[in-house]
């Protein structure tokens, strides 16, 4: 099976009618030397309907003057049935009020014959994207209001509870399963590769996922890296060697720290994503890739390309689809959850009885903004808990390993706001309006904020709260709390 063969773009195949075999052939052959290869071809008009029911097609092209049913009469019977499909009109008359009214009836575009070739592949590949991008918002808003996800085990690696990372759960299952690259933001040590991982198991791609790190490569190791090389393509070459992108065939290729790409590299990744295709080292000829590439950064792309350090049309094709990871300080909720599963985790390596942990432990953690994320916590407790030997584990270990600029000196970002009105003692942490709240009001609203804080963990709130697990549980029922 050659390299063409094992590629499918687009997803779903474009239907091209003519009844003339020599433009179906010539149209065909156009398409595929733009890399789209998933076409069917339909020389009788009369069957137009049952392959359209029988198949979703990602975009028409369609002839006008043919017998038995002509395009103009066959568009406003698709554009009825299939409104989310686009049609391309092809036809060898420049009619003006033809291309008028068959633009009217909702055709996508109007080319007249002869096309040139760049000119009808800009154009289906504009359909396919389209669609595409329809499917794709219609998939994420079914997502969003179903509050679900279709593959809840793909995300398992990651810890979390947090609304935000739910959201982006729910993106990430829906632009997975399409070709387009992905750009994934986030802090270092928020866990990027782990994302490209989910959106390489969330795409139902069969090949691997093959991962590498671009930072410090210069364009030679680069392009030899990515795309390989013939033998003696330079000195030393004494045979050939086939690159990542070769290894990622039907699969997904992830780089990391795009943002530090030279400019000659990120010329060949441009044509890599424009094209699908590549150049080895040596070689003269292009090779087709069907890999879907992922790239992340902790830098911002936008600030690079306004420094000009990263080109703009490289910046504009990766925006297609950006998945920006929050930060840790972002998602407080996560943190109790990531230290009790971070604790069990690291006693596991270290053969060790998993410790105990105090809330001044929990508020600690709460109060610092972890500028290393969740990869900096698995280091303190990995840390603490290679260090303990009895008791819960030791605040001192992690303030060691805390820096200081981004640790709070109060607790106030714990404290539960009431109003914005200074209180009248000056030096008490808690605010209060001019109408006290009573002792009800405010046992309440701790404790929503506690299990807020907690994501529902009760013991963990009991902790916060200076209580016992089965107090707060009466507490909790005796208000008619909904937790």
């Amino acid at each position: 099976m050659t390299n063409q063969e094992q590629i499918i773009f687009p997803e779903r195949p474009v239907l091209i009618v003519d009844d003339e075999q020599e433009a179906l052939n010539g149209a065909a052959l156009v398409l595929e030397s733009d890399g789209i290869f998933n076409v069917i071809l339909c020389q009788d008009s009369r069957k137009i309907a049952s392959l359209m029911t029988q198949t979703r097609f990602g975009a028409v092209l369609l002839d006008l003057s043919m017998p038995h049913q002509s395009g103009e009469v066959i568009l406003p019977t698709i554009r009825e049935q299939h409104p989310d499909v686009p049609v391309i009109i092809l036809t060898g008359h420049n009619d003006l009020d033809t291309a008028i009214t068959c633009m009217k009836t909702g055709a996508f575009d109007y080319l007249v014959k002869p096309v040139h070739a760049a000119r009808l592949t800009s154009a289906v590949r504009r359909a396919i994207e389209l669609n595409d991008l329809k499917n794709e918002y219609q998939s994420f808003k079914h997502r969003v209001l179903s509050n679900k996800l279709d593959h809840p085990d793909v995300f398992e690696r990651i810890i979390t509870r947090s609304p935000k990372m739910l959201s982006m759960f729910q993106y990430i299952e829906t632009v997975a399963t399409t070709p387009r690259p992905v750009l994934i933001t986030g802090e270092t040590g928020v866990g990027k590769e782990l994302v490209a991982t989910a959106i390489h198991e969330s795409s139902g791609r069969k090949g691997p996922f093959v991962p590498i790190n671009v930072a410090g490569l210069d364009d030679n190791v680069f392009s030899d890296t990515l795309f390989g090389h013939l033998r003696s393509a330079f000195t030393g070459a004494d045979a050939a060697r086939k690159g990542l992108v070769h290894k990622a065939a039907g699969g997904t290729l992830f780089l990391d720290e795009i943002g530090d790409l030279e400019m000659s590299s990120q010329v060949k990744l441009l044509r890599l994503l424009q094209e699908n295709e590549y150049y080895p080292l040596g070689a003269d000829g292009a090779i087709m890739s069907d890999a879907r590439i992922v790239v992340a950064t902790n830098r911002s792309i936008a600030d690079l390309k306004s420094a000009g350090d990263f080109r703009q049309d490289l910046y504009f094709r990766l925006q297609t689809h950006h998945v920006r990871i929050p930060p840790l300080k972002e998602r407080p909720d996560d943190i109790p959850i990531l230290t009790e599963y971070f604790i069990k985790k690291s006693s596991k390596i270290l053969n060790k009885n998993p410790p105990s942990f105090t809330r001044e432990l929990t508020h600690l953690l709460l109060r610092y903004q972890f500028p290393g994320n969740v990869r900096e916590l698995e280091g303190m407790i990995f840390e603490a808990v290679s260090r303990h030997k009895r008791g819960p584990l030791s605040l001192k270990t992690f303030k060691e390993k805390m820096d200081e600029a981004s640790l709070q000196d109060t607790d106030t970002a714990l404290l539960i706001p009431v109003k914005n009105t200074s209180s009248p003692l000056g030096s008490t942490p808690v605010t209060f309006g001019e109408e006290l709240p009573t002792l009800n009001e405010v046992q309440r609203l701790l404790i929503q904020e506690a299990l807020r804080r907690t994501a529902g963990n009760q013991t963990t709130a009991a902790d916060m709260l200076g209580i016992t697990r089965s107090g707060l549980s009466k507490a909790i029922k005796r208000k008619g709390l909904i937790i």
